[in-house]
């Protein structure tokens, strides 16, 4: 387990799996009204919880979300539900209407597309992005203040990589689509007609940071990063 700040108040949880060569992130926001997004897998939780615990009190956490329902995404939101008793659940409004508040212990805060979350000197604009990366319920957040995109899946890079780089990484992101294409998690991404245009809008908002579930984040030009990945998905998924 590895903590590290990558823009301010913002830290990367990560943990390494060498049996299938992936991290898998998390990332907690110190706000007056923290928030958590990503939980990481039930098995997971005690290692994410005491990493929490290195930077915040883990019930302090008021905000607990997520990109889509999947085990890496929320598996442990009920136990962070009990540790933190002020913590709700935000996801898109599909998300909490076909999964999330039956299987959370509480209703999720279920937000429309551009629809502003704010935790204090935070501001988290969600953004619907249906199948991009996967499901039909995921949701992206932009947080408009530093420029943060909390990308989910996009970008995905396998391997024990450095938690933020200033290099390029969609090499990294292209051999991983590839790698996926020819294993028994083909189709992990689906590209649809709608696909090139919602990956153009989140280069409109011009990120500073692209903060990635797998693989390093990523600090510069993020307008360009995400172009780039739009041409790269286009190629290997289209």
């Amino acid at each position: 387990m590895a903590v590290t700040e990558i823009a301010p108040d913002l830290y990367r949880i990560s943990t390494y799996i060498p049996e299938i060569d992936l991290q898998f992130n998390q990332f907690l926001v110190k706000d007056d009204e923290p928030l958590l997004f990503h939980t990481g897998m039930k098995g997971m939780f005690p290692l994410v919880r005491d990493a929490v615990e290195s930077i915040i009190d883990p019930s302090s956490i008021r905000w607990i979300g997520f990109s889509h329902f999947e085990a890496d995404e929320c598996g442990s939101l009920n136990d962070w539900l009990q540790t933190a008793p002020a913590a709700q659940p935000v996801c898109s409004m599909v998300g909490a209407l076909v999964s999330i508040n039956d299987f959370a212990t509480r209703p999720a805060l279920g937000m429309a597309d551009g629809e502003v979350l704010n935790t204090g000197k935070c501001r988290f604009r969600f953004l619907q992005t249906p199948h991009v990366p996967h499901c039909w319920e995921v949701g992206l957040l932009f947080e408009e203040v530093g420029g943060t995109l909390l990308s989910s899946n996009l970008f995905h890079q396998s391997g024990n990589v450095e938690p933020l780089t200033e290099s390029d990484v969609i090499e990294r992101a292209r051999k991983t689509l590839v790698d996926y294409q020819a294993s028994p998690l083909a189709n992990y991404m689906p590209y649809t007609k709608h696909t090139d245009g919602i990956l153009q809008g989140l280069a409109d908002l011009k990120p500073r940071t692209i903060a990635t579930m797998h693989g390093s984040a990523y600090a510069g030009d993020g307008e360009r990063a995400v172009r780039d990945l739009a041409v790269v998905m286009r190629e290997v998924l289209g």
